[in-house]
């Protein structure tokens, strides 16, 4: 079985069992000891994820599970990102009457996150996404408000939609090629009617896009941006994108040539990030912006994976924008959540004289998601570009290109007011740990772009 190559999966379970049972007993005061146990958890586990991303390819539970680079990458970003999101929940809800489920239900996301990416198996690909999902729901609706509340619901019934419909993509592959193992579903789906295939992979494709939040199962995202804390709205933008894009990869490797899926996710990849880029235009709430950013970031985070198997640059390309994204969306959270009372972008007016280091972290974050040099989003994007060329759909390339130009727009609606001066006004109210995790992650951006030459080569390119 192997479960020593599945040690950072049970350290992040097991972390959330101890914080939740642990909150319990403990007053209010003490709550900061469950996000103490969380980082250590989300530390050890990341470190343990690079011994393994430096190591050999393997497997667990019966080669159900696959342990190899992408796997690696996954559990040092889940990690990076578990970290960043408690930095901001030590200035935001510490001493709060939730705080231990807060912490505790990160980590049991981040547990179904890791098994997703990891999932060799239609049905681990299954446990692993209700073992995301359902947590993800509750942290949604701890904010204890009407906007948390009518997010919660929103989450948890497009959830449940997509989660049924996931199950029963799942059981039609499964019923086709008599196995739901990977290596083997290929060759049993091959000789299969290919509309039935089409039916299947389609479903299971609609649940794994809502676990990234990208089109058509997209609409709980803004809404869960804007109700929930800023803790967990970082969290569940960030966290979650990362394990069902690889899974995603992984699930699409195993499809057979009989079904034209990179056609599928090429299209779902064009409506996710111009949909998600023509209604962030007109938001004025940052949150409900950037909750509309994040879906247009799935569709350009889609790209590689439509050119799976005819570029070479496809896997790592993706892994690299994941870096990217991972610390650039925190550190555009973590100013919202840093300024609690801003939920206009004309309240940021005057913000770089009141307050320069945020400012400029705020506008590192925003240009680094449109994808602006020296940036890591940059990178990821060029590289996302060129495997689209690469793998024969310049178009695709042309696409990106095209919406990158119209991302613009948004973004610099909310850059330009941080930088007028007419009625500034001096007393921003600040979250210290909210932002320092965002000057800390706008830095790491920065960094992910100049040392992009050094991650390559550690990603498979």
């Amino acid at each position: 079985m192997n479960l020593s190559s599945m040690v950072p999966e049970m350290l992040f379970f097991g972390a959330g069992l101890a914080v939740l049972i642990g909150g319990s007993f403990l007053p209010r005061r003490r709550q900061w000891c469950g996000r103490v146990a969380a980082a250590a958890a989300a530390t050890a586990a990341g470190v343990l994820g690079g011994v393994q991303l430096a190591g050999s390819a393997g497997a667990a539970f019966g080669d159900t599970f696959a342990v190899d680079t992408a796997t690696g990458v996954v559990r040092i970003l889940t990690a990076v990102g578990t970290l960043l999101a408690l930095g901001v929940a030590g200035g935001e809800i510490a001493g709060s009457d939730r705080e231990s489920e807060t912490y505790a239900l990160m980590l049991f996301t981040a547990t179904g996150v890791l098994v997703m990416a990891g999932a060799a198996d239609l049905l681990v690909l299954a446990t692993g996404y209700l073992l995301a999902s359902i947590p993800l729901y509750a942290l949604v609706g701890l904010a204890r408000t009407a906007g948390a509340a009518e997010a919660a619901m929103k989450t948890y019934l497009i959830g449940a939609l997509f989660g049924i419909v996931l199950l029963a993509g799942v059981s039609i592959l499964y019923a086709l090629a008599g196995t739901s193992w990977y290596p083997a579903l290929s060759d049993g789906l091959a000789a299969a009617p290919a509309p039935a295939v089409a039916a299947g992979l389609i479903g299971v494709l609609g649940g794994v896009l809502f676990k990234a939040g990208g089109v058509p199962a997209h609409f709980w995202v803004p809404d869960a941006a804007q109700g929930a804390t800023g803790t967990a709205a970082l969290f569940a933008t960030t966290v979650p994108k990362i394990g069902a894009l690889v899974a995603l990869y992984r699930l699409v490797s195993a499809m057979p040539d009989t079904v034209g899926w990179p056609l599928l996710i090429a299209v779902l990849a064009v409506a996710g990030m111009t949909l998600g880029n023509l209604a962030a235009f007109w938001q004025r709430d940052p949150r409900r912006l950037l909750g509309w950013s994040t879906v247009s970031q799935v569709g350009y985070l889609l790209v590689p994976v439509a050119v799976l198997g005819r570029s070479d640059l496809a896997l790592p390309a993706l892994l690299l924008y994941l870096t990217a994204y991972t610390v650039t969306n925190t550190a555009a959270f973590a100013v919202s959540t840093a300024l609690p009372g801003l939920r206009d972008l004309g309240d940021y007016r005057g913000l770089s004289r009141a307050r320069p280091w945020l400012a400029g972290a705020l506008v590192v974050a925003l240009l680094g998601l449109l994808g602006t040099p020296p940036t890591g989003v940059f990178v990821g994007k060029l590289m996302t570009a060129t495997a689209a060329w690469d793998g024969g759909a310049a178009w695709l390339a042309v696409v990106v290109f095209v919406n990158t130009l119209i991302s613009l727009f948004y973004y610099l609606r909310w850059i330009v007011p941080c930088y007028q001066r007419d009625g500034a006004e001096p007393g921003f109210t600040v979250r210290r740990w909210s932002a320092a995790v965002a000057v800390s992650a706008a830095a790491a951006s920065l960094l992910v772009g100049l040392g992009a030459g050094v991650l390559w080569p550690v990603l498979g390119g």
